[in-house]
């Protein structure tokens, strides 16, 4: 138990060290999402009319045309120099863009040959994946008329939402990026301090076993109750109350911390702890009981981690399934235990 909460409070160096670099993936994931929007608009502007062929799909002649009015000297390749005189052409109010990174990360899309310029049926390869995308963000429609400028702007709402979630303005992200200001440094003790928690941890093992143990005996109470449901609720009563006082602001900054500690939590309790306990177990021989127990825990972490993976959002309805996994994983380890013997 000591282990465990030590190992949590000290593992906030190594957050702090690799949550900035995530943040700012993100962030850039997210900038180069409104230069597609941004792109796609303009070519619908330019078009006079739909992007998409009568059957709803990117319409190739169209592009082509595009093509050309881009390629302004007429080599039938866009150049770096043609790609950003189409972005400087364009207005980006949301956000602070690097107009030379912008141009690069769409080279990256577009160019499958790797010869620094695109050519007409990388360009129509690349707005088609682009339309099909903001389709499939912003709502896909058959419809070749007036449904195509709403696709491409629910696309654009979609990543203006995202954009505001991450907080992700100029100032912001690289105040973000520059909060660590020696990051060797900070992951050289996020490290010392992981070896102190797992040591203390180590060092307070068996006498938590002992004392389980004994309380089980004093008060006829089965371990398996005292170690799988009252010791976590007990354990972890700090970050519920941490939680709930957090979420119950309502504001976007301590939704951020109040995940972060839920992160935290889970990642000590089930990766690092475990892992130390398993590891004490090998090394010193002793004979392993909670085989189900464990594998209950695996099956419930990759649910959880499958679930949340494929998710930006969490409304409320979330929380339920999380619920149900807790009584769902006591019903599996007792199955397990008395129905198939297996321990």
């Amino acid at each position: 138990m000591i282990g465990g909460n030590s190992l949590k409070y000290l593992n906030s160096p190594h957050a702090h060290v690799f949550q900035p670099w995530i943040q700012q993936r993100r962030i850039d994931y997210v900038k180069h999402k409104h230069v597609i929007s941004g792109i796609l608009q303009n070519l619908k502007q330019r078009a006079l009319g739909s992007l998409l062929s009568d059957e709803g799909e990117p319409d190739v002649a169209v592009i082509k045309k595009l093509f050309h009015a881009i390629d302004e000297n007429h080599d039938d390749h866009l150049s770096f120099s043609e790609l950003k005189a189409l972005v400087l052409g364009i207005r980006f109010e949301e956000i602070n863009l690097d107009r030379d990174d912008a141009v690069e990360k769409i080279m990256k899309d577009f160019d499958s040959s790797n010869d620094y310029r695109i050519s007409k049926d990388e360009f129509i390869v690349g707005i088609s994946k682009w339309l099909n995308e903001a389709k499939r963000v912003g709502g896909s429609s058959t419809d070749p008329g007036p449904r195509t400028s709403k696709f491409i702007e629910g696309f654009q709402e979609q990543t203006k939402r995202e954009h505001y979630l991450l907080g992700a303005d100029g100032e912001r992200s690289d105040k973000v990026a520059g909060d660590v200001e020696n990051p060797r440094w900070t992951s050289f003790k996020a490290v010392l301090m992981l070896l102190l928690g797992t040591l203390i941890a180590a060092a307070f093992a068996d006498p938590l076993v002992d004392a389980v143990d004994n309380f089980s005996d004093a008060t006829s109470i089965p371990t398996f109750f005292i170690s799988f449901i009252a010791l976590p609720l007990a354990t972890n009563a700090r970050e519920i109350v941490s939680v709930i006082i957090s979420a119950s602001r309502k504001k976007r900054k301590t939704a951020s911390l109040t995940f972060s500690e839920l992160y935290g939590a889970v990642t000590m309790n089930n990766l690092l702890c475990l892992s130390v306990f398993l590891a004490l177990v090998y090394i010193r021989g002793l004979t392993w009981d909670f085989s189900s127990e464990v594998l209950v825990i695996l099956i419930v972490c990759l649910l959880v981690s499958a679930f949340a993976s494929f998710r930006t959002t969490f409304p409320l309805w979330t929380s339920s399934v999380a619920f149900i996994l807790y009584p769902f994983s006591l019903a599996l380890v007792y199955v397990l235990n008395y129905v198939f013997g297996w321990s």
